[in-house]
């Protein structure tokens, strides 16, 4: 059957990606676990690394578990499988990562992510299956319910600020990050499995390093927010498992003709009204 299957159709990013692409899209329940054409979208993903408080086994048996479900249904000699990873993979790299740079991921989902690319790219090889890896930048925007400390803070911390509610902020802000508008990552999404090639890993960011505390900045000024900022050291297992300061090299996927069309300003004065 042609079109693409979407795992995954119905969160925050695969939910804008089906609104994005222009493709034949076959969304696929959550209880199913086979494809329904020869290319596949996969969006199922654990989001952070604090699982392994309350669940040891989560984030392996949802990053890894579920798609060696998915990926035994795939047709040999047919099927691309195009799967959404995330930067975390990275750990320490050098910066500005690219798809080249080494990967040494702290925390679980971190670790499972990888392994689930690692283990992906050896099925496929093994019987004969095309794939594409890409990962994913710090991804912002409005319909995320799932917006927390662990996950899309950025937008935990614009709502915080619009109700002048106190703010912690770990290292002062004097951190880096890569981030682009959901609406950007699903476009490139789209981009990468018309025009990528194929076998291959993508990173999908603006390639842009932002300093977080400016950015708050900018949004104590667009909200007029009365919150008190209170600079904090990070728990130890924050400093364990997460990297303090992360971008992207995005130079492939630029050389694909992608360009932002919403700026980190008007994204950020948007989420702000």
């Amino acid at each position: 059957m042609s079109g693409i299957s979407v795992f995954g159709s119905t969160g925050f990013i695969g939910g804008e990606f089906c609104r994005v692409t222009k493709k034949d899209l076959h969304p696929i329940s959550r209880e199913e676990r086979s494809p329904k054409s020869s290319e596949s979208v996969y969006f199922i993903s654990t989001t952070d690394n604090y699982n392994v408080f309350e669940d040891l086994h989560k984030d392996i048996d949802v990053n890894l578990t579920v798609l060696m479900d998915v990926i035994k249904n795939l047709k040999p000699g047919e099927s691309t499988f195009n799967f959404i990873s995330s930067w975390f993979v990275y750990g320490d790299a050098s910066l500005p990562a690219t798809e080249e740079s080494n990967c040494d991921p702290k925390g679980f989902y971190s670790i499972t992510k990888r392994a689930a690319e690692q283990l992906l790219i050896s099925y496929c090889q093994t019987f004969g299956i095309n794939y594409r890896i890409l990962r994913l930048c710090n991804v912002y925007g409005p319909g995320d319910k799932g917006a927390s400390k662990k996950k899309n803070a950025l937008q935990f911390l614009i709502d915080r600020f619009k109700g002048d509610e106190e703010i912690s902020l770990y290292h002062n802000g004097e951190f880096f990050r890569d981030y682009m508008h959901v609406h950007d990552v699903a476009r490139a999404i789209d981009l990468v499995i018309e025009k990528g090639e194929l076998n291959s890993i993508y990173n999908i960011g603006s390639g842009t390093k932002v300093l977080f505390k400016e950015l708050i900045g900018n949004i104590v000024e667009e909200t007029k927010s009365n919150s008190k900022i209170t600079p904090i050291d990070p728990p130890i297992f924050h400093q364990t498992i997460q990297v303090k300061d992360f971008y992207f090299n995005t130079d492939k996927l630029k050389s694909l003709g992608f360009k932002q069309t919403i700026s980190l300003d008007k994204g950020i004065k948007s989420l702000c009204q």
